[in-house]
């Protein structure tokens, strides 16, 4: 559960923030994921997977999904901890965000929980990362649960796309690179893609697009990916194993219409997935997945704002482009 809270400034310690305004919604990449790719009018079934606490905020995550279409009949509920959430502090000034993090239930959820043979799906998308104890914690032989439910997703016929997020990158690297030979796709942020790569990729707070690019080629060579897209807030880079790297610009969006960026990566990487399911040329996939981020943008919420896909288009093509670089 991601409670969202727009505040008019970021604080010193022991001073004081005003709260604008405040909404509670699903977070994290599944919640997100699920919705976004029905709000965008993906083509495809969409299925839940994850754990949620026997309360108030677990009945609602259910709800979300029931009420977006998603199948949640392999969600599980337990009453030993409660549902996870998230503190999300967007600067109306800034649009930045910063997250408190109360891992709950995700601290039980386990590769047990995978039960990948009663779903119908082709792609799980799975994360996140260094936010669940026991599923980055060693599972039989395995370095964690994420390599066990990634080989057992494959073994099933699936394709698999992982989700980090804003752990520190040595976390990112330890946990991260495990996972890489049992992945079919990489869709993640500059930081990300460097901190799996060792490569600087963001220097002053600003994505360098041929270290972006050149983390995206390390990483392929160490995986058994067959794409790895690396975005960024003025664009994206894609290795494709079988083309050469294409780079895309990013929407031009007037800063008065950003409200917050929580949740852009998520819509992003919906974006992509509609493209990949769907067999589209990687450019187009590309323009897709950014024109879901820039429309993800009108929102404090992780996904009121994404809309059909071909909306989001048109919303990018009146905003334009940014330049290529």
């Amino acid at each position: 559960m991601d409670r969202n809270k727009l505040i008019d400034h970021w604080p010193e310690q022991e001073n004081i923030a005003v709260i604008v305004s405040e909404e509670r919604q699903g977070g994290g990449n599944g919640a997100n994921g699920c919705v976004d790719l029905k709000r965008l009018g993906a083509p495809f079934p969409v299925e839940a997977i994850g754990l949620v606490g026997d309360d108030e905020d677990g009945r609602l995550l259910l709800g979300l999904c029931t009420g977006n279409g998603v199948d949640a009949n392999l969600m599980s509920v337990t009453d030993e901890a409660p549902t996870a959430y998230t503190d999300v502090m967007t600067d109306r000034k800034t649009g930045k965000r910063t997250f408190f993090y109360y891992a709950g239930c995700h601290a039980l959820l386990s590769p047990d929980h995978f039960d990948l043979t009663h779903t119908n799906a082709a792609i799980l998308h799975l994360g996140l990362p260094g936010t669940l104890a026991t599923m980055d914690g060693p599972w039989g032989a395995d370095p964690s649960g994420w390599v066990t439910v990634a080989r057992n997703a494959r073994a099933a016929g699936l394709k698999t796309n992982l989700e980090l997020c804003p752990v520190p990158a040595e976390r990112n690297a330890a946990l991260g690179r495990p996972i890489l030979p049992f992945l079919d796709y990489l869709v993640i942020n500059d930081a990300e893609a460097g901190a799996l790569a060792g490569l600087a990729t963001v220097v002053d707070g600003v994505a360098e697009v041929e270290a972006c690019e050149q983390a995206a080629l390390t990483i392929i060579e160490k995986s058994s990916a067959e794409l790895i897209v690396v975005h960024f807030p003025h664009g994206a880079v894609a290795v494709d194993r079988d083309l050469s790297p294409i780079r895309r610009p990013s929407v031009r969006v007037p800063p008065e219409a950003i409200k917050g960026s929580n949740g852009a990566g998520d819509a992003f990487a919906s974006g992509m997935l509609i493209g990949i399911h769907e067999n589209w040329p990687l450019v187009e996939s590309l323009a897709l997945a950014s024109a879901s981020a820039a429309a993800s943008l009108r929102a404090v919420t992780t996904t009121g704002a994404v809309e059909n896909w071909k909306e989001c288009l048109a919303l990018a093509d009146q905003w334009g482009w940014r330049d290529a670089f």
